[in-house]
């Protein structure tokens, strides 16, 4: 019996870690979802991830045949094969992430930011077949960005571009967990609004469907449901979102020129709860230029794995 051969995709993210078996033509034939906290070593973290890939592989009872493992990762280098200093994940320095699992697996692999994964699986797989200029930022634990230019992903010198989450949005603002004060994603992400959400509820004695509910408790998903039974502080929530992020995106816009801006994530599911007030601002602080031509969507791989799709394109690439 001829055997097909499969790419393990993973998508490790601060809060969860997914993984894969993905053919060719960019069928997820099977996928399970771990916490990415579950090991407080990272080659622990490791032996578990390995695991979980033979797990999966047994299932097809030897049908399949493991040839690469792709990884998209925050904080990742394509060129060092290794996951640096990452703010959201709890082991820092350098991981070695391609060694260890090659080592412990004896294929392949290869790493980038799990942003630019999800750029690649958007394009392969996407709404973006057939841009060429494109960003997708994802929207989780994080905010990471993963950027196409004339049709090749931008990697930059050291591989480690694409940290949009990291540029300042404002001087002196909240901490990161990256050391920084101020970065995007600590008000543009799903942790972000969440901190925005309760800022607003010190701030204020507004009724509000958020108030019962600790810091600890309160999702992302809450505030979009709370925001679409009309409570005013979740729309203000998203309101004051849309103004940070749309501005930075005009200034992004003005560096790039895109098509398209896509939105991928857990907090993209607020769908035009985001987006309407990110166009508006964006819009509003555009260059004149760039006015009413960057559509901004959400990913086309929303309800599937962009991210594992793309890490698993980049190791098909590879082969």
């Amino acid at each position: 019996m001829i055997m097909e051969n499969v790419v393990a995709g993973i998508d490790i993210g601060g809060t969860n870690t997914v993984v894969g078996l993905v053919t060719k033509s960019g069928e997820i034939l099977k996928e399970t979802t771990l916490s990415t906290r579950l090991e407080t070593t990272f080659d622990g973290f490791i032996k578990i991830l390995v695991s979980e890939i033979e797990k999966l592989l047994m299932t097809f009872e030897h049908d399949y045949k493991l040839v690469g493992i792709g990884i998209g990762a925050p904080n990742s280098s394509y060129d060092l094969g290794a996951i640096v200093d990452a703010p959201n994940l709890q082991w820092k320095g350098i991981l070695p992430v391609c060694k260890e699992i090659t080592k412990h697996t004896g294929v392949n692999s290869v790493v980038t930011n799990d942003a630019n994964a999800a750029a690649v699986g958007e394009m392969l797989f996407g709404d973006a077949q057939g841009m060429k200029n494109f960003v997708i930022l994802t929207l989780g634990t994080g905010l990471g960005s993963g950027i196409v230019v004339d049709g090749r992903l931008v990697l930059g010198s050291e591989g480690f571009a694409g940290e949009f989450g990291h540029i300042v949005a404002k001087p002196n603002g909240r901490q990161c967990g990256c050391g920084k004060r101020g970065c995007l994603e600590t008000y543009a992400s799903a942790t972000g609004i969440r901190r925005t959400a309760f800022k607003m509820l010190a701030d204020s004695n507004h009724p509000s469907l958020l108030r019962n509910i600790t810091y600890d408790k309160l999702t992302s998903k809450f505030i979009t449901e709370a925001a679409k039974t009309g409570d005013p502080l979740a729309r203000s929530a998203f309101e004051y979102t849309g103004l940070i992020l749309g501005t930075r995106l005009a200034d992004l816009v003005a560096i790039l020129n895109p098509e398209a801006i896509f939105f991928f994530g857990g907090l993209a599911n607020a769908g035009e709860l985001l987006l309407d007030p990110t166009r508006r601002y964006m819009e509003e602080y555009l260059f004149p230029v760039f006015r009413g031509k960057v559509k901004l969507l959400i990913s086309g791989l929303q309800n599937k794995n962009a991210a594992v799709l793309g890490a698993a394109a980049l190791m098909w690439k590879e082969l």
